[in-house]
């Protein structure tokens, strides 16, 4: 069993920056790529960003691209999101995911564990 506990999410405003955090808990040996997803309201799931736990290879969606940044702490078993030059379409719920595929793909459907997500609310 792994458990992805998410946090960092909150209240921000235009123009700041965030830093959402993923800790991996129980079997973290079978999870190979940690990702990143958001969802906001009325849109369907977007992929974010992924990284290998192994070398921190990283791949990272359109969306953000040039405004995030993704990174691990293997020794504390987390990675690390941050998102710069937030802006009101950012306002979603970002949900870790674990993959034990040790590919870095954007599909939902490759990973295996999920957390219950993070509220990040932007405010003009």
């Amino acid at each position: 069993q792994v458990v992805l506990t998410e946090s960092g999410g909150g209240l921000v405003h235009t123009g700041d920056s965030l830093r959402l955090s993923c800790e991996v808990s129980g079997r973290t040996d079978s999870t190979h790529v940690m990702g990143w997803f958001r969802q906001a309201p009325g849109k369907e799931r977007e992929f974010v960003a992924c990284i290998s736990r192994g070398d921190g290879r990283t791949f990272y969606g359109d969306s953000l691209k040039g405004r995030v940044t993704l990174s691990r702490d293997n020794a504390k078993n987390a990675v690390h999101l941050r998102v710069d030059s937030l802006t009101p379409e950012d306002t979603a719920v970002y949900t870790c995911a674990a993959s034990n595929i040790p590919r870095l793909l954007p599909r939902a459907s490759s990973y295996n564990y999920w957390g219950q997500g993070t509220q990040v609310t932007v405010s003009s």
